[in-house]
């Protein structure tokens, strides 16, 4: 990234490319049970990555996973693929409540883990999490999309360690998100299984708090949940909110939904407001509304003017490479540990901490 006129010439730098030859590097996926498992594959592919193998239990998952990478052989079970000691990292997007305990069977067979969010429903599982890290020595790293797959994203936090805007002191993230409540499984509608809205895509937000913050924790101060209208779910959480303060001073409000109107054209007006000390930047990340279809626009505004930024296709994504090294170097370049744990146990202190309101019309139900 080059800088000019206090941070209104800023452009990017060329997008990354492959870190390692072909087949330096091989991974496999397993049990596809979110479609970001296409995302994280695409993103370690892109990097330079080969993808050896797949596994699902459902033939038909496998697929349709085999027509996006035709390449890819099937394996016949889970065991075979960690068994495979050619394979050093193993992706997947199983159903949120058993991501740990399949996380903590690939780590046991030497392989570093890399897992769809929300990584836990459980703090316990969390802290056995921890445990394992440090037993193994392998990686338990998180596929938090909304900051590491957005191109404007990517490049808020270049700006930020710039110090285009000072010192940030509030970052404020809304998720909304489209049900299409009639392809979603039976199990994304169980607290059991999804673990509930502040832990599964509230936890894109906490994470993107802790990064352009710069804060290494952060205190709760509230958190809500609320079922508003989909009563056929009983315990589906249709709405969520929270506010935190990191331990550095900088504070953090977010909403996420399931509201997306039906007539917005993609599936989700996702966006993030970051105050700083000196300017201000604004990540319209998937649409620019009624103006513009593209994703990834960056508004910046500091002490020198105002600026907008078109970033689709001109960033990359250097987490994926960045994570294919640490793997293969044992370094924390793409996220660190720490991080990954202690955004997912926010997500989930603040999921335990809800109040869940209920609407006049709600009591009684359960």
């Amino acid at each position: 990234m080059t800088q000019k006129d206090g941070g209104l010439s800023y452009v990017p730098d060329v997008k990354p490319g492959p870190v390692v030859k072909a087949g330096e590097f091989l991974f496999s996926a397993v049990h596809l049970n979110h479609a970001h498992i296409y995302g994280m594959c695409s993103g370690l592919i892109e990097a330079g990555a080969n993808l050896h193998s797949v596994y699902d239990p459902d033939p038909n998952k496998v697929k349709a996973f085999v027509e996006r990478f035709p390449a890819v052989k099937i394996a016949d079970s889970e065991e075979q693929i960690l068994e495979d000691r050619k394979i050093g990292l193993v992706a997947a997007a199983h159903i949120p409540d058993c991501r740990a305990a399949l996380g903590f069977r690939i780590m046991e067979h030497g392989k570093d883990y890399f897992t769809d969010k929300g990584p836990f429903t459980a703090l316990e599982q969390l802290e056995a999490a921890r445990r394992k890290v440090k037993e193994t020595g392998r990686k338990y790293m998180v596929y938090y999309s909304e900051r590491l797959h957005v191109e404007c994203a990517v490049f808020a936090s270049h700006l930020i360690a710039d110090g285009a805007i000072g010192r940030v002191l509030q970052v404020l993230g809304l998720g909304p998100h489209r049900l299409n409540a009639s392809a979603r499984p039976p199990w994304f509608f169980r607290k059991k299984h999804y673990g509930g809205i502040l832990c599964d895509i509230g936890s894109h937000q906490i994470e993107q708090f802790l990064s352009f913050s710069g804060a290494t924790d952060a205190e709760l101060l509230q958190a809500r949940t609320v079922n508003y209208a989909h009563p056929q779910y009983p315990e589906f959480e249709d709405f969520g909110e929270a506010s935190l303060i990191g331990d550095n001073g900088a504070g953090n409000y977010f909403r996420v939904d399931w509201f997306t109107p039906a007539g917005l054209s993609t599936w989700g007006d996702g966006r993030a407001f970051i105050l700083g000390s000196e300017g201000t930047i604004e990540l319209r990340k998937y649409v620019n509304l009624a103006a513009d279809k593209e994703r990834d626009h960056l508004f910046l505004v500091n002490t020198d003017g105002e600026r907008h930024l078109s970033l689709a296709g001109k960033v990359g994504y250097p987490f994926f490479g960045q994570l294919i090294l640490d793997c293969l170097n044992r370094t924390e370049l793409a996220m660190t540990q720490s991080h990954a744990f202690k955004a997912a146990e926010l997500c989930l202190k603040a999921q335990a901490c809800a109040d869940r309101f209920r609407l006049p019309e709600q009591e009684g139900r359960h």
